[in-house]
């Protein structure tokens, strides 16, 4: 059974369909893609399967349950988190302390623990600060773990909300154009991370506009033109396809698949 499986998603705003019958499939340890024009409904997507949007018509199954109708914090707690556009943190916040945030729905101890600070809520405490500060060294942010996330520059931002949806411990990571406002040399150093991320065993749903970190880091690619699914496959496939090339990647698109993990 596929981790994820989303089948005739549709979505209007109003008279616009920005969705229309969209279904794909997700396996258990894969890296999957989704490309298209701008406009075409990557974004819109995401938020249908993550809680953000209702889905209207259509099923998405994930971990063999149905998710249709799930609150955004019902749907993290079954093991599916994000990352945004816009990397949304609290700057007042240090960055251990946002990243801290991600582990909140994996605590138990209640409110009335959490005012008292009973010695359960402590220990729980703890063991948040030790998970958060994980993450924290794995996205290569450990000496600026009390600073300020305000203080960041706008790649290393990127990197805090990625620390955070990754202390939530998903089964499946939904990244919305992560690469959006890297230079090369972070873009490169967050395909590292996809791989490091996949090879831990947790799921990747990419939303990406950077050809070469797609082709690099995916194993499957479903392409979206005005809310319907125009193709899919994988990258090879895909960047010889002649209608995505026509409406997306252009004629003069080099072909990066060479380049592709093994």
């Amino acid at each position: 059974m596929p981790l994820l499986e989303v089948q005739n998603i549709t979505h209007r705003f109003g008279g616009l369909v920005a969705l229309d019958k969209v279904g794909f499939l997700v396996a258990q340890g894969q890296i999957k893609s989704i490309i298209g024009p701008n406009g075409a409904g990557k974004t819109t997507l995401l938020n249908v399967i993550s809680g953000l949007l209702p889905s209207g018509a259509g099923r998405i199954t994930f971990k063999e349950k149905r998710i249709n109708g799930l609150k955004p914090h019902q749907i993290a707690r079954a093991g599916m988190s994000r990352t945004f556009q816009n990397p949304s943190l609290f700057l007042q916040m240090s960055v251990l302390e946002n990243v801290m945030v991600g582990r909140h729905c994996r605590t138990r101890s209640g409110f009335s623990s959490c005012c008292l600070r009973l010695p359960g809520q402590i220990r729980e405490e703890k063991r948040i600060r030790e998970a958060a500060m994980e993450q924290i060294r794995y996205v290569g942010l450990e000496g600026l773990a009390e600073v300020e996330a305000g203080a960041l520059g706008f790649g290393e931002r990127r990197m805090v909300e990625l620390a955070r949806a990754l202390a939530t411990e998903p089964s499946l990571l939904l990244l919305d154009e992560p690469a959006s406002g890297l230079n090369s040399r972070e873009t490169e150093d967050l395909g590292e991370h996809i791989r490091r991320i996949a090879e831990k065993g947790i799921t990747v749903l990419l939303v990406e506009h950077d050809m070469s970190l797609v082709m690099t880091v995916s194993d499957d690619i479903l392409v979206l033109d005005n809310g319907a699914r125009l193709a899919e496959g994988a990258p090879s496939v895909i960047q010889n396809n002649e209608e995505v090339i026509r409406v997306y990647l252009g004629s003069g698109f080099e072909h990066v698949a060479s380049s592709r993990k093994p």
